[in-house]
């Protein structure tokens, strides 16, 4: 399986999935900035990268269409969000829909869209963490795939939460990209499948 890794910032889960070793290859890492700091680390693990600006496109649905060519132009099987800043046009996701994962720091559903961890803290909660689920048109509403949890701490910050639940998301985002790599994990008709059967809930991992 041919996997492409869009990203906008650091890339420490980009990180985790090239150390995952996985059965599938990253063949490309695409970036909206050109000073991502994720694209070094594709470097430095000898993959092709791409920068696509959104600055140089005049809307949303015309710089979706140059990702979707270079996406093309590498042939891929499967696109892989890793802390990408942008919301795909429908059109996009429609081409790649049941390919393109994300992953998202809540127990969808959860605190859709952004700010997390303040939200999370705001509201008293005892329990956080991540989720990793298919992309579709409407933001974080995706089938859910795997969730990761964590008790929220009464000394907890915003900082802090970030710091645990991104441990979580390199645990297991790598685990469910390798799910599609071997198979394990498809999609058919809307449906996600695990072991040939329909995932009736997000796959629960320990929590920490």
């Amino acid at each position: 399986m041919r996997i492409a890794v869009l990203v906008s910032g650091n890339g420490s889960n980009l990180q985790a999935l090239i150390d995952a070793n996985l059965s599938g290859q990253i063949i490309g890492v695409l970036s909206n900035k050109a000073d991502a700091y994720a694209l070094e680390r594709a470097k430095k693990a000898n993959i092709a990268t791409a920068v696509v600006s959104h600055k140089d496109f005049p809307n949303r649905e015309s710089f979706d269409e140059a990702m979707h060519q270079q996406l093309l132009a590498w042939q891929i099987d499967l696109v892989i969000l890793a802390g990408f800043m942008r919301i795909l046009t429908p059109s996009f996701v429609s081409q790649w829909q049941g390919k393109m994962l994300n992953i998202h720091p809540s127990l969808l559903p959860y605190y859709k869209g952004v700010n997390t961890h303040q939200r999370v803290l705001n509201t008293g909660d005892r329990f956080h963490g991540c989720t990793v689920h298919f992309v579709t048109a409407e933001l974080d509403a995706g089938q859910s795939i795997a969730q990761s949890a964590i008790e929220v701490h009464l000394n907890d910050t915003v900082e802090t939460l970030a710091q645990r639940v991104h441990k979580l998301e390199h645990f297991i985002y790598p685990q469910v990209a390798e799910w599609l790599c071997n198979g394990q994990l498809t999609w058919r008709d809307g449906q996600a499948f695990f072991n040939q059967k329909p995932l009736e809930r997000p796959i629960q991992f320990a929590q920490f």
